[in-house]
This record gives structure tokens, C-alpha cells and sequence, in this order.
């Protein structure tokens, strides 16, 4: 996990956190975490060392410059895998390369995908460390199956070494709360990236408001710039058990994203019997099932009638929800993770 950055890689660490946390519950092999020095905690109860030759750092460019170190010389790291019989890269670049047999996860391939909106830069840096990691690994994970179908497509990769395992979610933690009522707010957690769709909600959100001027949307993560948004949008910077709170209160949550490999958030809203609104795009459908309203989100007022009907069909969704978010674990994550391993192994 060198590569994690706390609070910048998303979904991303969220999924490397949990896998961790669930081989050491469950997994069945000896495991040791490579972590780096920005996120010491990160591993999840199993043995852990932190490599503090890899410079870790929060800035792109200190980041890059820090793979690429690790890339070009990496003997000094190479020393933390050379008596590993598997190594696993979860945030997928290969950092520090090594001979033994090794697995990525590919989370998405958005920049095969919709290219136009990453810089020709960003593209490069897929192409080499997203794109070349997955052929030249030995099996490759994947967090859906709308991603596994996309990577033997635009990769070209051999179908039996992509392995398309779902995420999870804490239901011990992302369950109703009976006590608490809804209130007038929609709910969107997602940061202001291209794909994430916000002008197109913010469209959609001015048509709900001529029937409803008392709605409220609230957005979360960084990267939102308050005075820039809409008459009855709003931006908070929440920690967990805050979007916890917000997922029990908001009436829906609505998602209207370009392109998702998984999609995390809509899982853990249905998890606390928020109804969804969600985009059919991805994976979505595949994550949601029929316990959300799926709507096309690159026209606002399918947007808007998604959130409308939705809202109408709170009482439904709210118990649908959750009975659809128990099917996805962390626990089964791992054990489907171990397998890949010890083929690998075998």
C-alpha cells in the first residue's frame, strides 16, 4: 500500500483498508503490509512494516516523483518483498516491481473509457501504471463485473486471470437508525471530479426546487468551492461517522455519475435505508439491483424524475436497501481475494 494517500485516494482506500481488515479476520495465509509513512494504521490488524525509504508524499508532483523513484531504482524496497511467495498491489501501481508472482487491482479503466476527460498527461501516467501493471501481473483483480468485462476488452487481457470481486460494506456500522427522521436534503458524496457529474445535478436540482423551494443538497468531499454553487446547495467537508448521520437523515441520495467501476456510496446509503437515486451508468446497476431508481445521467430531467420517483417510493426503498447492501461483505471480499492468492501461489 505505498502508494495510499489518506483522504486523497477515495474509494480506493477504503477498499485497501478493509481488505486488510478482513484477512485478518478471516484469511486463511501469512500476510505482511507494506505501508507508508503518511499512513501507519493503514494495516488493518495484520503484520505490518512501514517503508519509510519510499517518500511518501500528499503533493502530485511529490508523488509522482516518488513512483517513479521506486520504479526506476528499487532495490533498496525490493528487500521488504524478496522472500514473498505472492505480492499483491491493491491500489494497482507496482511500487516496487518485483520477479515473484504478482496481482493488481484495476479499479476502472475510465481513461480508456471516457479519455476526453483526463489531460493527455494523466493518460500517459495510466497507460504506464494502470495499463502495463495489468499485463504485466499475473492475474489482475477487479471490483465489478462491468469493470472485468472492460478490462478483457480494452486490454486485450486472457478472461481467466481477471477476477471480478465485489466490494463491501460494514453493516455494523452503515445500518438504519429508526430514531432518526429524514429531512428535505438530498445527499450526493462525491468529490468534483469530471465523471462525478455535478453541473448536470446542479440542473436537475434547479427543476426539483420549483416544485419543492424548501430541498436542500448537500455535497461532500474536498475539492468544492462554496461560493461557486447553486441557491440551496451546499458543501461540507464531513468525517465518517458525519456522512453515517447524513446518510440516515438525507430523503434521498442521489448519484448521478458518469462512470463507476463500483460505486461504493450508493451500497453504503442503501445499507442505512436511505433511498437512492442512482445513475445507470458502470457499475451501478450491477451494485444497486432493483433496490434503487436508475436514471440516464447525462439529461438533468431524468435526473430530477429519478429523484422524484425515488422519493415517492421512499417507504419501499428504505426496506430494500438494506436487504440488498447484506449481500455485499467484506469478509467475502477477502475470502475471494485468499483464492486469488493461493492460485497465484499454486
Amino acid at each position: 500500500m505505498l502508494t495510499l494517500v489518506p483522504g486523497v485516494s477515495g474509494g480506493s482506500e477504503t477498499y485497501a483498508r478493509e481488505l486488510a481488515r478482513g484477512l485478518a479476520r478471516v484469511g486463511s495465509h501469512d500476510y505482511e503490509v507494506l505501508l507508508p509513512s503518511l499512513a501507519p494504521d493503514a494495516g488493518g490488524g495484520l503484520p505490518a512494516a512501514v517503508v519509510t525509504e519510499y517518500a511518501a508524499s500528499t503533493g502530485t508532483l511529490g508523488r509522482l516523483l516518488a513512483m517513479g523513484a521506486a520504479h526506476v531504482r528499487p532495490g533498496r524496497l525490493r528487500r521488504y518483498v524478496e522472500r514473498a511467495d505472492v505480492v499483491h498491489y491493491p491500489l494497482t501501481v507496482r511500487v516496487p516491481p518485483v520477479a515473484v508472482p504478482s496481482v493488481i487491482t484495476l479499479l476502472d479503466v475510465q481513461h480508456l473509457d471516457l479519455p476526453h476527460l483526463f489531460s493527455r498527461g494523466e493518460r500517459l501516467f495510466r497507460s504506464f501504471a494502470y495499463d502495463r501493471a495489468a499485463r504485466d501481473s499475473a492475474h489482475v483483480i477487479v471490483i465489478s463485473e462491468f469493470v472485468r468485462a472492460r478490462v478483457v476488452s480494452r486490454l486485450g487481457l486472457d478472461p481467466d486471470r481477471v477476477h471480478a470481486i465485489w466490494l463491501g460494506v460494514d453493516t455494523t456500522r452503515f445500518n438504519p437508525d429508526p430514531a432518526v427522521a429524514r429531512e428535505p436534503l438530498l445527499l450526493y458524496p462525491a468529490r468534483p471530479w469530471p465523471h462525478k457529474n455535478h453541473d448536470r445535478l446542479f440542473a436537475a436540482f434547479a427543476l426539483l426546487r420549483r416544485d419543492s423551494p424548501g430541498l436542500r443538497l448537500v455535497l461532500t468531499g474536498a475539492g468544492h468551492v462554496p461560493a461557486s454553487l447553486p441557491a440551496g446547495v451546499e458543501a461540507r467537508n464531513v468525517s465518517p461517522d458525519e456522512l453515517i448521520a447524513l446518510y440516515r437523515r438525507a430523503a434521498c441520495m442521489v448519484f448521478p455519475s458518469l462512470y463507476e467501476g463500483f460505486g461504493l456510496p450508493p451500497l453504503e446509503a442503501m445499507a442505512c435505508g436511505c433511498p437512492v437515486a442512482a445513475s445507470s451508468a458502470g457499475a451501478l446497476p450491477e451494485v444497486c439491483g432493483d433496490a434503487a431508481v436508475l436514471f440516464d445521467p447525462e439529461d438533468p430531467q431524468a435526473i430530477a424524475a429519478g429523484v422524484h420517483e425515488a422519493l415517492r417510493r421512499a417507504g419501499e426503498l428504505e426496506q430494500r436497501g438494506p436487504t440488498r447492501a447484506a449481500r455485499f461483505t467484506w469478509d467475502a471480499t477477502a475470502r475471494a481475494h485468499d483464492a486469488v492468492y493461493a492460485r497465484l501461489a499454486g
